[in-house]
Parts: C-alpha cells; structure tokens; sequence
C-alpha cells in the first residue's frame, strides 16, 4: 500500500509539472486559436536560464525560477510582435509549418550555445532528499512541485476566468472586430496572453531539468506530451489540461514502474482510451 501511494504521488508531481509545460499551449492554442508547436522551444529557454543562474552564477532556486519564467515571457511576447501576429487567422497547416521552423531554429542556436549534452542542475539543499510519513516516501522535490504547480493552476484559472483581462481575451477571441469596436486593445491582449504561455512553458521547463533533463531536442522530444494534454484535456479550458495531465502522468509513472517492458506506451494507449470515450475533451460539452 505504501508502495502504490509513493507511485501515486509521483505521477501526480510528474502530472503537475506536465500541466505547467502544457497549459501554455492550452491557452494559446484554445483561447487564441494559433497552433504553436514551438512552445517546448520556450521550455527549452526556460530549461537553460535556470540552468546558467542556478550552476554558473549560482542565483538561489527561487530567483531562477522566476527568471527562467520571465526570460520565456520576454521571448515570446517580442516573437509574438515580430512574427506570430502574421499568421493570426491563416489555416493551421501555415501555423504548424512556420512553428515547427522556429523549433528547429532555436534548438540549433541552444545546441550552438550550450552544446548537445544533457544539462543537469543542483538543487538546493532544502529540496534534495526524502521525506517520510508513516512509511510513506516522496522525494521533497516532487512535493514542492505538486504545491507549486497547484498554486500555478488555481491563478491560472482564476485569471483567465474570474477576472475582466480574461473576459476581454474571451471577448477578443470570439469576434475580434466588435471588440476592437468596443474599444479593446486586441493586439495588446493577444500579447500579453502569449506572453503568458510562454512564461508559464520557461516555469515548466526550469522545474523540469532536474526531472526530465535538458538539451536542445527538449522541444520535439516532449511535443507529443504537450498535444497529448491539450487533446485529452480540450484546449477551451483550464480545468481540462489539468485534470487530463493528472491523469496521464500517474498512468505514465505507474505504468513505467510496473509493467516497465512496455511503460512507455501505456500514456499513448490512455490517450486513445480517453479521447474514444471523451474526444471533445474530458470536461468540454458534446456539441
């Protein structure tokens, strides 16, 4: 029993690391109707912030973190001005084309600067190690995760629902020129939510070098995880990814840990088994 709760709790920190690097994707790809397939490149920036602050400078954790999650943000709300706003509106085949290009070019430019080996960090001393309790083990990394990650999606929601920027952004979504009409700054909108997604894929991707590993192919390495997300979860909500995400990553870790021959397939055959049952997405409304 103490067994199967340590594999559940690690699938639900590896599930709320998941939703982080995911949700972006959600919000870009559901609210704003823009297919971004280079938002792990964004991870990957984030990844490799952290790690020159937290190894070379020797920033503290925190300070990393919320560097690695601005230094994304920046990234994508000046690509977002200087290229994404031209493909607003075109067919998802140019979107998919021109995102996966900006993959490969920012994985060249990371494998460039930082070379092609894997990219590893040292945690701080107060998240290092295992806890106990009552014969029950969790790493206390994986627990800061599933806290933080927490924290992350109740803002996150309460932002883009309880909130007027979310209303307008719903607003700017649905009929862009009437809300222009109405006075709305739609560009200024779009770029803040971009900017958003970029920064909450930067947060993903520096919590996620200690767990996941660092180097310039992160981005097409864990693009499938992304998709799988946003399609299990639908890509309207952010309830969806979470919950979608929560539920692959402990199949995905428990499927890893006992049935180790064929774990890496399980997510894939949760994906089919949820999308059959659910395809407009777990918490989404049949049409």
């Amino acid at each position: 029993m103490a067994s199967a709760i340590t594999v559940l709790l690690d699938g639900v920190a590896a599930g709320m690391l998941l939703f982080v690097l995911s949700v972006g994707l959600s919000v870009t790809l559901g609210l704003m109707n823009v297919v971004n397939l280079a938002h792990g490149a964004f991870g990957m920036l984030g990844g490799y912030v952290c790690v020159v602050l937290l190894n070379r400078l020797g920033v503290p954790f925190p300070l990393a973190l919320l560097a690695a999650a601005a230094a994304a943000a920046a990234m994508g709300f000046v690509l977002e001005r200087l290229l994404y706003v031209h493909i607003y509106g075109r067919d998802h085949l140019t979107q998919v084309l021109f995102s996966i290009g900006l993959v490969f070019i920012m994985g060249a430019v990371a494998d460039w600067l930082m070379g092609a080996r894997t990219q590893l960090i040292q945690l701080p001393s107060w998240l290092s190690g295992r806890m106990e309790f009552a014969g029950i083990g969790l790493g206390r990394y994986r627990l800061f995760l599933i806290i933080l990650c927490g924290i992350v999606a109740l803002a996150l929601h309460f932002g883009l629902v309880r909130t007027r920027f979310g209303a307008r952004l719903r607003a700017a979504v649905d009929d862009g020129v009437v809300a222009r009409g109405m006075g709305l700054p739609v560009g200024r909108i779009f770029s803040i939510t971009f900017a958003l997604g970029s920064g909450l894929a930067g947060l993903g991707g520096a919590l996620g070098v200690e767990i996941l590993g660092l180097d310039p192919n992160f981005p097409l390495k864990y693009m499938v995880y992304f998709l799988v997300v946003v399609a299990v979860g639908g890509a309207n909500s952010v309830a969806g990814p979470f919950l979608a995400a929560l539920l692959l990553g402990v199949v995905d870790v428990a499927g890893k840990y006992w049935i180790p021959e064929v774990g890496a397939f399980i997510i894939y055959t949760a994906m089919v088994v949820l999308l059959l049952a659910r395809p407009q997405g777990l918490l989404a409304r049949a049409k």
